[in-house]
């Protein structure tokens, strides 16, 4: 359970940061503590997934900076920034289909030099996922979309990260896989992972986080506790559809 003196992991402050010439982000500011999970939801086009790319290192900002666990990453390349501790699940279940499950997870374990840690790490893949357990030495490209957002989600735990950023775990999936993918990070929650979920499933996320932000038109609109958000009259009528 995370408490306001918990320490903050994340610290993404004043982010301005797009594509070009073009601006997508413009001083959003979030973050995340010890043990939290926070939800990042908003329209099509708030700059969410930017958000992310600009954290983990895909997209330089040209104003703002990442603290991430004390120090400073800004601009600094993913395969820099992984080792870290910050793991990242991009949206679209991206696995290697030609490769087995077990292959897939082990590549999410690149960096680890250990032997007994990788088992370690699959051990606990495995407890939360059983199904990728036993399927094991099933093709990736084979599985269902669900299935393959697991292995997605599994090969990021494996370097056995201090926060997990997950853009658009639910996207595409049948409304049966929506739901399971929500337990599983409510399970992850508990088990202790920290998180940060980009979600256009608004009201499965506020319900879910411990806090959420809103961003439009790529910049903070709404943030605070993810139940409060969801009874905001404001919140409800802008993104909920109530």
């Amino acid at each position: 359970m995370t408490t306001a003196a918990s320490p903050i992991l994340l610290h993404a402050d004043r982010l301005t940061a797009g594509y070009g010439k073009l601006a997508i982000l413009h001083d959003v500011t979030l973050d995340v503590r010890a043990g939290e999970m926070v939800s990042v939801i908003g329209p099509n086009g708030a700059g969410k997934s930017t958000a992310f790319k600009t954290i983990v290192g895909f997209l330089r900002p040209t104003g703002g900076r990442v603290l991430f666990d004390g120090q400073d990453i800004t601009g600094l390349r993913p395969d820099q920034v992984l080792p870290r501790g910050l793991a990242y699940v991009p949206q679209g279940r991206i696995v290697f289909p030609q490769m087995t499950v077990l292959e897939n997870l082990e590549m999410g374990a690149y960096i680890e030099r250990d032997g007994h840690r990788i088992q370690e790490a699959l051990a606990r893949v495995y407890r939360l996922f059983p199904i990728l357990a036993e399927r094991r030495a099933q093709k990736a490209g084979t599985m269902s979309g669900g299935e393959q957002q697991m292995v997605a989600i599994g090969r990021a735990l494996m370097t056995t990260p201090k926060l997990i950023l997950l853009d658009e775990p639910s996207l595409g999936l049948a409304p049966k896989f929506v739901s399971l993918i929500f337990d599983k990070l409510t399970e992850m929650r508990q088990a202790g992972y920290t998180m940060m979920v980009v979600e256009q499933n608004a009201a499965k996320a506020l319900a879910v986080a411990d806090r959420a932000y809103v961003l439009e038109l790529g910049r903070n609109r709404f943030e605070g506790p993810g139940r409060t958000l969801l009874e905001d009259p404001e919140v409800k009528r802008l993104y909920l559809g109530g």
